[in-house]
């Protein structure tokens, strides 16, 4: 019997590693459905975030019924829900299984995600409304 509980990623479809990420982990039938939020749409969960005031330039966010994960907690609750199917999952799991591990890498890929994203001219979200903080 399969769970039918949706677990929310919000993530930025515009950054092309988020995207490919997001397309590829999976969790497992028995934990629920893994449903994409794009952050630059218009969405209620979007407001949430907004309103707890995490960044979504600067961390994914992973919603399960009412806990919110943000940025390396996310990677992490992905990982411990993921399924182990397939290398790109079993390797995310190994990578970010532990939190210690999740913490630190977390801000590497971030960094480079940022760069990737002003190289090809791509715009915050900045949900914070931010002044100035348009660009990457």
């Amino acid at each position: 019997m399969t769970n039918h509980k949706q677990l929310f990623l919000v993530y930025d479809q515009q950054c092309p590693a988020c995207n490919y990420y997001s397309q590829l982990v999976r969790v497992g039938e028995t934990v629920g459905e893994l449903v994409l939020i794009n952050a630059r749409e218009n969405h209620e969960i979007m407001a949430e975030i907004t309103a707890l005031g995490l960044d979504i330039d600067q961390g994914i966010v992973l919603k399960v019924e009412d806990e919110i994960y943000y940025g390396p907690a996310a990677m992490h609750a992905l990982a411990l829900l993921s399924t182990r199917s397939g290398l790109f999952n079993r390797t995310s799991y190994w990578l970010f299984k532990y939190n210690f591990i999740a913490r630190w890498l977390y801000p590497v890929l971030r960094f480079f995600r940022n760069l990737l994203l002003k190289l090809l001219g791509k715009s915050k979200i900045n949900n914070l409304n931010t002044h100035d903080n348009n660009k990457f």
